[in-house]
């Protein structure tokens, strides 16, 4: 049975948007080719970090939440180890109350952006 995951992922700030999307599919395929399927994914963005990591205060931050199967996680945090374009990663298991509260927080996003493009168009 595929369990529900999510992970984060500090890249180095130094990267261009083009290296940073790039290092983004590189894990996404390897989760797509263990048979792992994205529910999620969201691009946080350039954003301070709580304290310096290899003498950087910014990183690229990046969310994916799969369902995949426990054995395909060592093999993943394997590769962000490999990675030097990474600072620091972190995968964690969802349990049911977990993916509840993501899948409303997920629809009640959509619907308040959805209200504020239809009161844009109403200007």
């Amino acid at each position: 049975m595929l369990k529900q995951y999510e992970t984060v992922i500090i890249l180095n700030p130094v990267l261009s948007q083009d290296q940073v999307t790039e290092t983004v599919e590189k894990f996404k395929k390897i989760l797509t080719d263990t048979g792992s399927v994205i529910v999620f994914e969201n691009n946080w963005g350039l954003r301070k970090l709580a304290y310096p990591i290899q003498k950087k205060n910014t990183g690229f931050y990046y969310l994916i939440e799969f369902k995949s199967d426990g054995a395909n996680i060592g093999k993943l945090e394997l590769e962000y180890k490999r990675d030097e374009r990474l600072m620091r990663f972190l995968t964690v298991s969802l349990d049911k109350h977990a993916v509840i509260y993501n899948e409303k927080k997920r629809k009640n996003a959509a619907l308040k952006k959805k209200e504020e493009s239809e009161s844009v168009s109403q200007n």
